[in-house]
C-alpha cells in the first residue's frame, strides 16, 4: 500500500506528513456475508460473500442493470417474500448491513416492510423507492448497528406491510474499536471563547437558496452560531431575515485545516425536527482542479454554470434529514456518480433516538478508499477503482464543513418544514483530524 499524505494548514503554514497507511481492510471485521439467492462472490472492498446459506422464505428471483453500486453482482439475485435468516454466531456486538434493490416499476409507499433482529423491530416501514430517491434497480444499503447476540445465534426476519420484502445480500460485521494507530494532528475542542475560532474556521454568510434551494439565511450572529459550555452551537430559528424566513449557521476550515487523507471525527448531537438538515461534510479546497466550465472568480457553490461541483468532488461524513429521524447518511459525489446519473454511491445506518445523545461521526480516507462510520461502526465504503478523476477526484486536499440547513430540496422532501419545532440546535463537542501513525 503506498504512502499517504495529510496537508495540515494553519494560516499560511503548511506541514506535509508522509506516513505509511496502516488502514484496516473492511474484510477483517466481516464475520459472515451471503449473496442471497446467488453464488459466492468476492466484493470490491474485500468482503467474501458465500453462496446463499442460512436464508429461507419467499422466492428466488433475478435482476439486471443495477445502478448505484460498485458491486452490482450481489443484486442480480434476490428473494421476495417474508424472509428469515438463522445462523449460529458467537455472542457479542455486531452491525448488520442489508442490500436491496427495487425490481418493479412502482412508486414510493407501494412496497414497505419491517426488519426484525433478535425479535426486535429495528427498521419500520422500509421503502426501497423512497430510500433510493425514487429509482428502480438502484442499490440501497441499510445498516443496523449495535446488535447484541447472547444466545449463540443471529435471527433476522423481514415482514411485509405493503407487498412482500426483498433482500439481495446480507453482511454481518463485528464492531471494532477505533484503530489506535491514528495520530491527532488538528482539532477544535470548542473550549475557548464565545465564537468559532477564526484561526480554524471561516463563517459563511449567505442568503436563502444559495445552495440546494435551502430556505435559511446563514448568518454570523451569536444567535445562530456560537461557542458555549465547551461546544459549538449551530442554532436554526424561524424568523424573517432579509428575504429568508429562517436563519442558521455554517462554518468551514478551508485554508485553515485542509487535509489529504487521514481520519476526520466529528462528535455531535443532532436535531430531529421535520425540515432540518444537519451535516458534517467535506469539499475540495481547490474546487476548480477538475472544473471545465467555470469562470475565473471564486464563486462556484450554487452556480449552475460552473461544474466545479460535482467534478472536484464532495464527501459527506454525516447527513441527517429530520423527517427520517435516526437515519444517518454517508455519501460521495463526483462527476461519474452523483444524483443526476442515478449512480449515487452512498449508505445509511439507522439508529433509535439519534437526537437524544452525542455520537461520533467519522471518515477514514486513503488513496485506496473512503470508509464512513458512526460510533466506529463501519457502514459505507467507496473504493478507488483507478479510473481517474471522474470517479476519484479525492486526490487533493479537502476541508471540513459543519452546518444546519432548513428545508432545501432534501429537507422538505418529507412533507415540508414544521415551524412549531424551532429553535433547533446542532451541538458539536469536537472536530478532530488524524493521520496514520508511523
Amino acid at each position: 500500500m503506498p504512502n499517504i499524505r495529510i496537508l495540515f494548514v494553519v494560516g499560511t503554514v503548511c506541514v506535509l506528513f508522509l506516513p505509511v497507511c496502516q488502514a484496516k481492510g473492511a474484510e477483517e471485521d466481516v464475520v459472515w456475508a451471503t449473496n442471497v439467492g446467488g453464488p459466492a462472490y468476492a466484493g470490491l472492498d474485500g468482503t467474501s460473500y458465500s453462496a446463499e446459506e442460512s436464508v429461507s422464505g419467499g422466492e428466488i428471483k433475478s435482476l439486471d442493470d443495477i445502478l448505484g453500486s460498485q458491486d452490482p453482482f450481489i443484486y442480480e439475485t434476490y428473494r421476495e417474500g417474508d424472509i428469515k435468516v438463522d445462523r449460529d454466531m458467537a455472542n457479542g456486538r455486531y452491525t448488520a448491513i442489508f442490500h436491496f434493490a427495487e425490481p418493479l416499476e412502482i412508486g414510493q409507499a407501494e412496497r414497505e416492510f419491517d426488519i426484525f433482529v433478535e425479535e426486535k423491530r429495528v427498521v419500520t416501514g422500509l421503502d426501497v423507492m423512497l430510500f433510493r430517491d425514487g429509482k428502480i434497480k438502484s442499490a440501497l444499503t441499510v445498516a443496523v448497528p449495535n446488535i447484541k447476540i447472547t444466545d449463540g445465534a443471529i435471527n433476522i426476519s423481514l415482514a411485509g406491510k405493503i407487498r412482500s420484502p426483498v433482500l439481495s445480500a446480507l453482511v454481518i460485521r463485528r464492531i471494532e474499536p477505533k484503530d489506535s494507530s491514528w495520530e491527532l494532528v488538528w482539532s477544535d475542542e470548542f473550549d475557548h471563547g464565545s465564537a468559532p475560532d477564526p484561526t480554524r474556521w471561516s463563517i459563511d454568510e449567505w442568503p436563502a437558496r444559495t445552495v440546494n434551494d435551502e430556505d435559511q439565511a446563514y448568518t454570523a450572529r451569536p444567535k445562530n452560531l456560537r461557542v458555549e459550555d465547551g461546544m459549538l452551537v449551530i442554532e436554526a430559528h424561524k424568523e424573517t431575515y432579509g428575504d429568508a424566513e429562517y436563519t442558521s449557521g455554517r462554518i468551514h476550515s478551508s485554508g485553515k485545516g485542509d487535509l489529504l487523507y487521514g481520519r476526520v471525527e466529528v462528535r455531535a448531537k443532532l436535531p430531529a425536527g421535520k425540515g432540518t438538515w444537519a451535516a458534517a461534510w467535506m469539499l475540495p479546497s481547490d474546487p476548480f482542479k477538475y472544473a471545465t466550465s467555470c469562470g475565473t472568480g471564486d464563486l462556484w457553490q450554487g452556480v449552475d454554470e460552473c461544474d466545479a461541483w460535482p467534478n472536484s468532488g464532495e464527501i459527506d461524513i454525516m447527513e441527517h434529514v429530520g423527517y427520517q429521524p435516526g437515519h444517518i447518511h454517508g455519501t460521495v459525489h463526483n462527476k461519474a456518480f452523483y444524483w443526476k446519473t442515478w449512480q449515487q454511491r452512498k449508505g445509511r445506518i439507522v439508529y433509535d433516538n439519534i437526537a437524544d445523545d452525542f455520537h461520533d461521526y467519522a471518515l477514514e480516507w486513503t488513496p485506496e478508499k473512503i470508509d464512513v462510520f458512526v460510533d466506529d461502526e463501519l457502514y459505507f465504503t467507496y473504493i478507488n477503482e483507478g479510473n481517474g478523476w471522474l470517479e476519484w477526484p479525492y486526490d487533493q486536499p479537502f476541508h471540513v464543513i459543519l452546518n444546519l440547513a432548513v428545508g432545501g430540496g432534501w429537507g422538505r422532501a418529507g412533507g415540508g418544514i414544521d415551524d412549531a419545532q424551532f429553535p433547533q440546535k446542532m451541538l458539536v463537542d469536537h472536530v478532530r483530524v488524524y493521520r496514520a501513525h508511523d
